[in-house]
């Protein structure tokens, strides 16, 4: 198993914890982890952009001059493509970008993440986090403390003061632990939790 430090608020080590291999100490599949990420950015595409083919742009009816005669090449309609307001070849159309990955891929690419970070030192466990009222500032001291500049923090809802004092930090996020993503661990430099935020990633995705 692997063993982390345990931190306490002010950045000092105050224990250390075992983690459960099945979960921070799995096989990293990088194959897995670039389709966990491309299926999260591919499902925020809103597939909306649209142009006029050559059928769609309006009118064009008239030969705009007789075949031969004029010197110039034949033309048989002003929207064709190459003329100015004619129609955009192979036109994007409205279309939907997402497309599904199995559950034990999600949960597999979501270990691999873990799994890294822990053997990055870029898994700090905390013995508590709690604040006693809504205070940026405050938040911003623990970070210091514990030399972080972008992190995302797992904390369930009974951390009110805690998210609520994170969400105007720049470079800083909140998730709940039954809500992980690949992405979003993927996007913050270090992951930080407590003991309790262990026990419930390791209850829900063991």
């Amino acid at each position: 198993m692997a063993n982390v430090n345990v931190y306490n608020m002010e950045g000092a080590v105050v224990d250390t914890m075992e983690l459960s291999d099945e979960i921070f100490g799995a096989e990293i599949k990088e194959n897995l982890v670039h389709k966990a990420v491309v299926l999260h950015l591919a499902n925020c595409r809103q597939g909306t952009q649209k142009a006029k083919t050559r059928s769609e742009v309006s009118g064009g009816g008239k030969k705009p001059y007789r075949q031969k005669g004029t010197g110039n090449a034949r033309q048989g309609s002003t929207r064709a493509p190459q003329w100015t307001h004619g129609g955009v070849v192979f036109a994007p159309v409205p279309r939907d970008y997402s497309f599904k990955m199995n559950k034990k891929e999600k949960r597999a690419a979501l270990k691999s993440v873990l799994t890294s970070k822990v053997q990055e030192n870029s898994f700090l466990v905390l013995d508590e986090l709690k604040l006693a009222e809504i205070k940026t500032k405050a938040m911003k001291k623990v970070l210091d403390n514990l030399k972080v500049t972008k992190a995302i923090l797992v904390v369930d809802d009974s951390c009110d003061n805690v998210i609520l004092s994170a969400r105007n930090l720049p470079n800083v996020a909140t998730i709940a632990p039954d809500s992980l993503s690949t992405y979003e661990l993927l996007k913050y430099n270090t992951v930080i939790t407590t003991k309790a935020g262990v026990a419930a990633i390791e209850e829900v995705y063991a």
